[in-house]
């Protein structure tokens, strides 16, 4: 009796150890499953970050002042109010304004979800850009797409290779001249409350950048000039923002 106890005992021994390292080896098959995908899904979103060619048919090719491509992406989405270029990097998108700050975080120009979100206009701004001062908005992506390259301002040798870029709007052209980057956090109102500031105080709201700034060249702004602000996530802190400023000039 003791012998078939102990035969049996194996038997269900080794059973045990097959179910184990089957399961063992279901659990690393979906590991692996998950990872791929997982890697995969990151490789997506970054990718899907940049405008695609179908995408980049809607941007205005020229600055005679005049951009149709625009109306034509309107005609797609009403919430896009301009394309904005800087020189020499990643950033060349169109710009879009929802109702709130919140409804581009993770949505694309065509309103379709997007991790990478898209390039959006405070809310508070008026979307023809006639605002003293019009902040714009972008996720920091790893890669560079959005406003990754936005981060790359504090260094002294990248802010003074680039100094320029491009607002289109449906019917007008700007030259966006950067003049300043400044490390700031999401709760400092003199940045992110654009509608507190008027060309009245446009002088005091400079003062502010100049002092602020990690990075600063002089300006030629004038009274009646209108300042663009953007900003995107600093890597280190949870709170931190990074913001190039520049002022609009036909």
């Amino acid at each position: 009796m003791r012998t078939i106890g102990l035969k049996t005992a194996a038997v269900i021994a080794r059973a045990g150890n097959k179910v184990l390292s089957f399961a063992a080896a279901v659990m690393i098959l979906l590991l692996l499953l998950y990872g791929g995908y997982s890697l995969w899904d990151t490789v997506m979103v970054y990718k899907g970050a940049f405008a695609d060619d179908e995408l980049m048919r809607f941007k205005p090719s020229d600055n005679s002042g005049n951009n149709p491509t625009l109306d034509e992406l309107r005609k797609i989405n009403p919430d896009v109010c301009g394309w904005i270029t800087i020189q020499d990097t990643n950033i060349d998108y169109p710009v879009v304004q929802g109702k709130t700050d919140m409804e581009y975080i993770n949505k694309d120009v065509y309103g379709e979800f997007s991790l990478s979100g898209s390039v959006f206009l405070d809310s508070r701004n008026q979307p023809d850009f006639s605002d003293s001062y019009s902040l714009v908005y972008g996720h920091h992506m790893a890669n560079g797409a959005m406003f990754g390259d936005i981060v790359k301002f504090v260094n002294n040798s990248y802010f003074v290779k680039h100094k320029t870029g491009t607002l289109y709007l449906p019917d007008d052209t700007y030259t966006i001249n950067l003049f300043a980057c400044m490390k700031t956090d999401a709760f400092d109102s003199r940045i992110f409350y654009p509608d507190s500031q008027n060309r009245e105080n446009l002088n005091e709201f400079l003062e502010y950048i100049r002092i602020g700034a990690v990075q600063y060249r002089e300006t030629d702004v004038k009274a009646g000039d209108s300042l663009i602000g953007l900003s995107t996530c600093s890597e280190a802190e949870t709170n931190g923002r990074v913001v190039v400023f520049g002022w609009l000039k036909r």
